[in-house]
């Protein structure tokens, strides 16, 4: 669009230049030629009238001869004197004889300028009162004395021209820039919107069309919060319904008589409160806000929880976060309480299903794409049949239901889940994708209200 600007500009100011400039490069052409020969005009005039007493007399001849020498020099237009005889006093002509035609209109007491084949042009001025006729002033203007200062004058053209169009594409280019920097704004809060965080809204700005778009699009954003709070809240109210028949089924299950009956049901009556508890607590977070948590300080404050039980089960747990003399911040789009509750799932089945005294490691790092991994590795025997456990449950090496904990964590953020079992033990590793950046909400935009809490 910025280009495009600047061709249209371009080629628009040209033409328009074009237009301006032609005439007027015609116009310094002829009036170089009307000046030049208004001032050969005025010398011959002077230089007739200064010879007219002289020449009523033979004797003067030597007088005419310095009259005529005083107004040649160099650079001057050529001016000489025709007798009446044919003679001629001053610069003559190459070939030719002196008594063209035009001498001898001018002989008849007309004054006038005539133009020749070569381009030159000639100012004639008749002498009256010369003994023996009419004595003839010629100033002879060659085409390089016709149209001197022409080229100055065109240069100068030139330059302003160039610089109008130099001036008119550097205001295009402001212009451009100003529309394209909206229109870059614009989509980057589209962008905010259409990856969840409905707090993203855009600055009206630029022309009247891009500032009543951005206007419609604040208004759609705020109008898909509403709605989406209204879905969740029903969505919400629809789950909490759940608890009283949970609940009583939960009794039910208390009542059997067979204890492994009994526990097996009960254990599915819990698994069920788990789930309805999980959608109502997804349910009721505002989306209004996009999630964020830093992944480092999240690691290192649940590995310092565990630590205590790592310690005295013998473990040796080591903590690897960017950052050597000061630890950076590894921000992800996943809340702070899901990050913690996926890594004390990973730790917990490390404590619990690996030999005491197996060491593990908690590793966070920065991809070079910008993408945050999360790793937990133990030295213990690994995954069973090289494999992680399906979900619910537990082989005896390395971990159990919290692996989908982890797996959903990682999921849900549109990240990774990998599992891998070597010789060295078990790694589950998490990889999260590089958050949007955030722009400030613009001045004067209102918050958006609390979200409903249960």
């Amino acid at each position: 669009m910025r280009r495009s600007l600047l061709l249209l500009t371009a080629a628009t100011t040209a033409l328009v230049l074009t237009a301006l400039l032609v005439p007027l490069t015609l116009l310094t052409r002829t009036h170089a030629a009307d000046r030049a020969t208004a001032e050969a005009t005025a010398r011959a005039q002077w230089v007739a009238h200064a010879l007219g007493p002289a020449l009523a007399t033979a004797d003067e001849r030597e007088t005419a001869e310095q009259t005529v020498e005083s107004v040649n020099g160099k650079g001057l237009p050529a001016t000489s004197l025709i007798l009446a005889d044919g003679s001629v006093i001053g610069p003559r002509a190459k070939s030719g004889s002196p008594l063209t035609d035009p001498v001898r209109l001018a002989r008849t007491g007309r004054a006038f300028t005539y133009e020749t084949d070569s381009g030159s042009r000639l100012v004639l001025v008749p002498v009256q009162g010369a003994k023996g006729g009419t004595a003839v002033v010629q100033v002879t203007l060659t085409e390089k004395q016709l149209y001197a200062g022409t080229l100055a004058s065109w240069l100068v053209l030139a330059g302003i021209g160039v610089g109008l169009v130099l001036l008119g594409l550097l205001l295009a280019d402001r212009l451009g820039a100003r529309l394209v920097g909206a229109t870059r704004r614009l989509a980057r809060t589209a962008d905010r919107l259409a990856a969840g965080d409905l707090t993203a809204r855009a600055t009206p700005e630029g022309p009247p069309e891009l500032r009543l778009v951005a206007g419609e699009l604040n208004r759609l954003a705020a109008r898909i919060d509403e709605l989406l709070t209204a879905e969740r809240e029903n969505a919400a109210d629809l789950a909490h319904r759940l608890r009283t028949p949970v609940a009583a089924l939960r009794l039910d299950a208390e009542t059997l008589r067979d204890p492994d009956e009994a526990h097996r049901i009960a254990a599915d009556v819990a698994a069920l409160e788990r789930s309805v508890d999980d959608v109502i607590r997804k349910a009721r977070r505002p989306l209004r806000e996009a999630p964020s948590a830093d992944l480092a300080a999240v690691a290192r404050e649940r590995a310092a929880f565990w630590a205590p039980l790592a310690e005295d089960q013998g473990r040796r747990a080591e903590t690897v976060t960017p950052g050597e003399d000061e630890p950076l911040p590894v921000p992800v789009t996943v809340p702070a309480d899901e990050l913690a509750a996926a890594l004390d799932a990973l730790i917990g089945n490390v404590l619990d299903h690996t030999p005491q005294g197996t060491a593990y490691r908690v590793t966070v790092r920065v991809l070079p794409g910008g993408e945050a991994q999360l790793t937990v590795a133990d030295e213990g025997p690994g995954f069973p049949d090289g494999t992680a456990p399906g979900r619910g449950t537990s082989g005896a090496g390395s971990t159990g239901l919290g692996l989908d904990i982890a797996r959903r964590t990682a999921e849900e953020a549109d990240g990774r889940f990998e599992t891998v079992s070597t010789a060295d033990g078990a790694e589950v590793t998490l990889t999260f994708p590089r958050p949007l950046p955030q722009e400030p909400p613009p001045a004067g935009t209102p918050s958006a209200p609390p979200g409903p809490t249960c």
